[in-house]
């Protein structure tokens, strides 16, 4: 059975997470390693924004509507940090549904999702 912690008790924990002084030590202590992370982050994005704008040109998108492409394609990163295998092919199904309803184009969306990202087609169930 689980055991209830009371009020008190849980009010002195966040009261030692949320010290401004615990918060700095900590923050100072992996500020490195956070800052690594993040930096690797920003490279991979880029990395997949100049991916994306290749296959928009080679596709013949004009430049009006690359932002929308590129904001598809954050979408898709983002779910890709998140899903593996089946699970983010599902996930990037609903997100093209969801775009190409507000005006993107299907062949573009999926062509986006397996040159860029290599994520196949969902299987059907």
């Amino acid at each position: 059975m689980s055991q209830l912690v009371p009020g008190g008790d849980r009010a002195a924990k966040w009261d030692r997470r949320y010290d401004p002084e615990h918060i700095k030590v900590v923050t100072t202590a992996e500020k490195p390693i956070y800052s690594a992370h993040a930096h690797t982050k920003f490279d991979d994005l880029y990395e997949m924004e100049i991916s994306v704008k290749q296959v928009l040109n080679s596709s013949g998108i004009s430049t009006f509507q690359t932002a929308s492409y590129l904001a598809f394609a954050r979408m898709i990163w983002k779910a890709k940090q998140t899903y593996h295998g089946e699970t983010l092919a599902q996930e990037a199904a609903v997100v093209i549904a969801k775009v190409v309803a507000r005006g993107l184009t299907q062949a573009i969306c999926q062509a986006i999702r397996s040159q860029v990202f290599d994520i196949g087609a969902p299987i059907a169930p």
